[in-house]
């Protein structure tokens, strides 16, 4: 039996709540499966590991984890911690020390999810966002100079190197090959006359090996306009570090809300872990009452399973998300309901094993 080890970095506020949930699907599944099986290991970092320690994670942290498969993270952040310190400190820091330039966030529009625009149909939201996940405009460049004089100066450097740029435009374009979708580039180029010109003449470069590829090229601020007026034209998008986190949530708004929102880094060549995690945050104002949404961590599950090879569960879990939610039984205040995480997991869980008796 093949055993899959996952590293769990459950993290702050509602980051445990939700974790438990995704983990008890990714067993179910697996119990239902029979040929493969999960093995999770928990690390106590995060916020509350900082306040003790001054550090996020220990020093041979990124250590501890390349002896995973994978990471599955809850969510970072908490009052007292400055959000530079837990972001750069613990997310960005295995993101880089790991390579996983590749952020995959779908933006799908689920059966029975909430949509707040007019006279959308689910078809019509449906993409997959890649965004540059490990320099751009988080490489954390520049200077600070002059701090608290009238001259005060402040740098911050886009780094855009030529391997980071192919390497994430390629994979997009493969991407846009196998599934035989449209592929878009969000760029700012008119504005930023050094990196986006680039991205532009690099994204026109690697085009030419994709001649079969249809794609499109937007500016930023159009691209967000078309995300709410006409979400159709985009299938499989590419962009940069900084506006792929800005549209990836706003698409997460489009297509049902942060509960829903999960995301994938990946390092493609799999020479380390890739992490998986719900994208909502840490939400320390409903923690610990049980009412927090954990479907964006059981799809973040279903990307794991994706990852190991198991499509066909990771699309079953999705299916299973969907039925949840047209069912309207158990769900969370913020979806309508008046369930709880635990109880929206477990019935998680049911529809999966109901869906598994319909078909033996």
């Amino acid at each position: 039996m093949n055993v899959h080890k996952i590293a769990v970095i459950a993290g702050d506020g509602i980051g445990p709540e939700v974790i438990n949930e995704g983990v008890k699907v990714l067993k179910e599944v697996a119990a239902i499966a029979g040929d493969f099986s999960f093995q999770f290991t928990y690390f106590p970092w995060g916020c509350e590991y900082y306040l003790e320690h001054g550090k996020m994670l220990p020093d041979d942290g990124l250590e501890q984890l390349m002896k995973f498969d994978a990471v599955y993270l809850g969510a970072v952040g908490y009052p007292g911690v400055p959000d530079h310190i837990s972001l750069r400190e613990l997310l960005l820091k295995i993101r880089k020390g790991f390579d996983q330039y590749v952020n995959v966030r779908p933006v799908k529009l689920l059966q029975g999810a909430p949509c707040p625009l007019k006279d959308v149909t689910r078809d019509q939201i449906d993409m997959v966002v890649i965004r540059e996940n490990s320099e751009g405009e988080y490489s954390g460049a520049g200077d600070w100079l002059f701090k608290g004089k009238p001259e005060e100066v402040v740098l911050q450097t886009g780094v855009f190197s030529r391997k980071g740029t192919e390497r994430i435009i390629r994979y997009a374009y493969e991407l846009a090959r196998k599934t035989g979708r449209t592929l878009t580039s969000i760029s700012k180029a008119n504005a930023l006359n050094y990196s986006m010109v680039f991205w532009d003449q690099v994204f026109e470069e690697i085009g030419q090996e994709y001649s079969e590829v249809e794609t499109n090229s937007y500016l930023v601020d159009a691209a967000s306009m078309y995300f709410v007026k006409q979400p159709e034209r985009f299938q499989i998008v590419v962009t940069s570090n900084l506006f792929g986190d800005i549209i990836t949530d706003l698409g997460a708004a489009i297509a049902g809300g942060m509960g829903l929102a999960a995301g994938a880094n990946l390092n493609p060549e799999r020479i380390y872990p890739s992490m998986f995690e719900p994208i909502h945050g840490s939400a320390p104002d409903i923690a610990h009452q049980g009412i927090a949404n954990p479907l964006a961590a059981i799809w973040s599950a279903s990307q794991i399973l994706d990852f190991f090879g198991h499509e066909v569960w990771g699309a079953k879990v999705l299916d299973v998300i969907e039925q949840a939610m047209v069912d309207k039984k158990m769900l969370t205040p913020d979806m309508g309901g008046a369930a709880s995480t635990e109880e929206v997991g477990d019935e998680v869980v049911k529809i999966l094993s109901a869906l598994q008796t319909n078909q033996v």
